[in-house]
């Protein structure tokens, strides 16, 4: 698909955000796009522009991982990964916890998501 393979930018983002309110897309085709945006984002070398693109990244995961469009156990490990890799910046220290209360079994608001957000 061309969505996972264009250049990351907030309007590629709030259509596949928008696109998983309307529609069950493939977990497949959600992670390679995460995998895409993950990528683009350790492959800027400007500093400014970096910490932009992570920032959205971090908002948009924590957007898919809360209203449980994802299955967060096939792509923990590299996201984990990516907020350690980018731990300076406040919405990767906060996606950081967001994760760290999924593998514990609660996420704020929900004792049982790991269950619910695995299922997706």
């Amino acid at each position: 698909s061309e969505i996972i393979t264009m250049d990351m930018s907030l309007h590629s983002m709030e259509v596949v955000n928008r696109l998983t309110m309307l529609v069950e897309l493939p977990n497949e085709f959600i992670h390679l796009y995460i995998s895409n945006c993950i990528s683009q984002c350790e492959q800027v070398k400007e500093k400014y522009m970096q910490n932009r693109l992570v920032r959205l990244v971090c908002v948009f995961l924590q957007s898919m991982i809360r209203n449980r469009h994802c299955n967060i156990q096939e792509i923990f490990i590299e996201v984990q990964a990516f907020c350690i890799e980018f731990s300076r910046i406040r919405e990767a220290a906060g996606l950081f916890r967001l994760l760290k209360s999924y593998e514990e079994g609660t996420l704020p608001g929900d004792a049982s998501t790991a269950a619910a957000c695995s299922s997706s």
